[in-house]
C-alpha cells in the first residue's frame, strides 16, 4: 500500500481494522528512511515496548496500548523526528482515547526529562542522535514542569520501554495478539 493511501495518514484511524492495518505495515518499515536507526523495524520495537509495558502493568491496558502505537508517526510521516509523537496522537486519539494519545505524545518530553534526571542513562545511538532534533535535555524549569504532569510516571514508564524494546530476535507475540485489547479500548472511548 502507498504511504499516501495508508489509513491515518493525513487523517485519524477510526477503526481497529485500520490501526491494525497500519500496526502489520510496521513490518520492514524503520525509524529512519535509509535503515541507519534502530536494530529492530517499527512492528517488532512495537510489540516489544507493548510487551515489556503488559509483564510490569498488567492491568493497565491504555499504557500497553500506548506503547504499541508511540512510534507509529513515524511510519505515517518517515523523516519526522521531531514530530513523530504528535502525529500518532493525533492518528489514535479518536480511536483510542486522549491518555493513550497523551502518553504517545508524551514519549519524546519523557525522553528528554530522563536526559535531564539521569545524564549518565544510555540511549540507543539514533536516540541520542534524535535528541537534539526533539528539543535536546530539559533545563531544571521544564524537568520540573514535566515532572508536574499527572501523566509523567506513567510516560516515564513508557520511555523505559520504548527504550528497552529494540532487541534483535526477540520474540514478544504476534500483532494479532492485540486486537481484542484495542477493541475493548476503543468500546471504552467510544
Amino acid at each position: 500500500m502507498e504511504l499516501s493511501s495508508r489509513p491515518g495518514h493525513d487523517r485519524p484511524v477510526r477503526s481497529v481494522d485500520e490501526l491494525m492495518e497500519l500496526l502489520h505495515a510496521c513490518r520492514g518499515a524503520w525509524d529512519t528512511p535509509d535503515r541507519s536507526g534502530d536494530p529492530v523495524d517499527l512492528h517488532d520495537h512495537a510489540l516489544q515496548t507493548a510487551h515489556l509495558l503488559r509483564r510490569s502493568h498488567p492491568a493497565d491496558k491504555e499504557l500497553q496500548l500506548a506503547g504499541l502505537v508511540h512510534d507509529l508517526g513515524h511510519l505515517l510521516r518517515p523523516g519526522d523526528d521531531a514530530g513523530h509523537a504528535d502525529t500518532a496522537a493525533r492518528a489514535v486519539r479518536p480511536l483510542l482515547g486522549a491518555r493513550v494519545a497523551r502518553l504517545v505524545r508524551l514519549h519524546v518530553p519523557a525522553k528528554r526529562y530522563l536526559a535531564a534526571v539521569e545524564p549518565d542513562r544510555t540511549l540507543s545511538p539514533q536516540s541520542a542522535l534524535t535528541l537534539r532534533a526533539q528539543g535536546g535535555v530539559m533545563g531544571p524549569e521544564e524537568a520540573a514542569a514535566f515532572a508536574r504532569d499527572p501523566l509523567a510516571e506513567d510516560a516515564v514508564l513508557l520511555r523505559q520501554a520504548d527504550d528497552a524494546g529494540k532487541v534483535v530476535g526477540l520474540d514478544a507475540g504476534v500483532m494479532e495478539d492485540w486486537r481484542p485489547v484495542l477493541e475493548l479500548v476503543a468500546e471504552y472511548v467510544s
